[in-house]
């Protein structure tokens, strides 16, 4: 996957593509890879990298949904359960089984998790993981050392999926390219091309060179997550709003506060929120919040009560209360919830996806959930299809192997996670050992990893790196900043870069990097608005 041949193949085209994808996340890249593999000349533009907002800040979870089995809502969980069945055999590199504990601290807690974690396993049907099961006090505790054991009956195990999100969005990206299609980042749609009355493709300007390109499509997707309402504007500036942005922030702790292979799970908080804490690349993720938001961001920022919320809540479930000093980094995503006139709490509104078409013919979708991402996209292309008026081809996705596809491999490998493309990491290294050296002391990533960003995996920044095909920055931020000049090095031996870009991008990634730290700089990282991220030179 190489993004100069992507701009080539682009202004090469001639004529009209199938279908023009906005959007570079989850959703994006699942349409395009549906349209893709159904041989469909389908073009995804992203205006920053892929899976830079919400798609790259998730609870790192494959999930059914256990509150939505709560609140009622069987169609989305029985959805998402088949979901990620599938998910799990399409890409077993990245999405692997995890055990879940319900801490039970009151009498009535076990059984009625119990029976609901039951009726779970059974709406997973053939595509389930393993079987739920009661836990004593004591086999709680030998899972989990680290559970509050004051007033602890005891604990109810189950099972759900764990996944790298970023990882999982640039293995999108490659497969998307493995069926013939072109993904393209850091382009940026600006207004739609007209046939009349009905949108005919995009007018959209390369973020680095500052090229403009005029594009035309059969038919025009908007996956644009938070931003639905701004690209539903362009297209028609008097589009009622339909997205209720949803803040979630997630803590992330040393594994001292989560050892062992066990997630917890809280069914209930304050805010009626489930808290996770779950065992995620050597450290503990903790989350997550959901706060009512109307500054849509790419680069949103977690509230101090926020952090607060879910430190106050962890300690009273860990028997070491984690405090501010402890967290290496935190980060904040938007859930591009659809507002169905429900109220201001975002918990009550649906993670149903929602799909409708403009009188000009544009296709939003947006809603919904990783979990869901291939759904989503097997139902937008459908519909595309018909706006279009393009041949009628099957979907699938069903059985599709994403990039890196690889059953067996060794999860102690720090290389496991790109499947079956580590072999060619290993090959760099065999030719130049210095690239099997290791970035930072306190995280696994190497120097061949960042060559492998670079010629393979559209990586054009150093926040592309650190950020998304590594994820050292929301594992340890101090550590990515400290990683950040000899990234920018590589970097720029791999791509002809001189220093001044190197310095550039070493700036600016200490700029962002800063609101991924509690506190001091992070905090006024947060005030001072969003950094200007610097790209490669024109």
């Amino acid at each position: 996957m190489n993004r100069d041949k992507a701009i080539q193949d682009l202004e090469a085209f001639e004529g009209y593509w199938d279908m023009i994808v906005i959007g570079g996340g989850a959703t994006g890249l699942g349409v395009g890879v549906d349209a893709a593999s159904r041989g469909y000349k389908a073009l995804v533009l992203e205006q920053h990298d892929f899976a830079k907002g919400t798609s790259s800040r998730s609870t790192k979870l494959v999930h059914g949904g256990v509150r939505y089995l709560r609140q009622g809502n069987i169609s989305l969980v029985l959805e998402a359960l088949h979901e990620r069945g599938l998910l799990i055999r399409n890409a077993p590199h990245l999405v692997s089984n995890q055990a879940f504990i319900v801490p039970n601290y009151e009498w009535w807690d076990g059984p009625f998790y119990g029976a609901g974690m039951k009726v779970y396993d059974m709406l997973a049907g053939k595509l389930g993981l393993s079987p739920s099961r009661h836990l004593s006090k004591k086999e709680t505790l030998e899972q989990i050392p680290t559970l509050e054991p004051q007033k602890l009956r005891g604990g109810v195990v189950y099972y759900d999926g764990q996944f790298d999100d970023a990882r999982l969005a640039v293995n999108l990206a490659q497969t998307m390219v493995d069926q013939g299609g072109t993904p393209v980042n850091y382009m940026k749609v600006n207004r739609f091309s007209r046939a009349g009355e009905m949108i005919d493709g995009v007018f959209a300007t390369d973020m680095e060179t500052g090229k403009s390109h005029e594009i035309h499509a059969r038919v025009v997707v908007n996956a644009t997550g938070v931003f639905t309402d701004e690209i539903l504007q362009m297209e028609n500036p008097e589009a009622k709003p339909i997205i209720a942005a949803s803040q979630g922030v997630h803590l992330v702790l040393d594994k001292e506060f989560l050892p062992g292979e066990s997630a917890i799970m809280v069914p209930q908080t304050a805010d009626g929120r489930v808290l996770f804490v779950v065992p995620w690349h050597d450290k503990a993720v903790v989350g997550t919040t959901d706060t009512p938001m109307s500054d849509i961001s790419l680069e949103p920022c977690p509230l101090k009560e926020e952090i607060d919320f879910i430190l106050e809540h962890a300690a009273i479930y860990l028997s070491k209360d984690p405090e501010p000093k402890d967290v290496k980094s935190v980060f904040a995503g938007l859930r591009p919830l659809v507002n169905t006139g429900s109220g201001d709490n975002t918990a009550a509104i649906s993670r149903d996806h929602y799909l409708v078409v403009s009188e000009s013919g544009l296709v939003t979708i947006t809603g919904g959930k990783w979990t869901t991402y291939r759904k989503m996209a097997e139902d937008t292309v459908n519909q595309a299809m018909l706006v279009a008026g393009l041949d009628e081809r099957e979907c699938v996705t069903r059985k599709l192997r994403i990039h890196g596809w690889l059953k067996h491999f060794d999860k102690t490998d720090p290389l496991h996670y790109y499947g079956s493309d580590a072999i060619h990491l290993k090959k760099m290294i065999r030719t130049d050992p210095g690239l099997g050296e290791k970035l930072h002391q306190n995280l696994s990533y190497i120097r061949a990893e960042v060559i492998w960003a670079v010629q393979k995996e559209m990586a054009r920044t150093v926040e592309d790196f650190l950020a998304r095909r590594s994820r050292a920055l929301v594992l340890d931020a101090r550590a990515a900043m400290d990683m950040a000049p000899e990234v920018a090095s590589l970097m720029a031996r791999a791509s002809g870069y001189d220093q001044t870009w190197q310095k550039q991008q070493v700036s600016a990634f200490a700029d962002l990097a800063g609101r991924y730290l509690v506190g001091g700089y992070g905090n006024l990282a947060c005030r001072n608005g969003d950094p200007a991220l610097t790209g490669p030179p024109a």
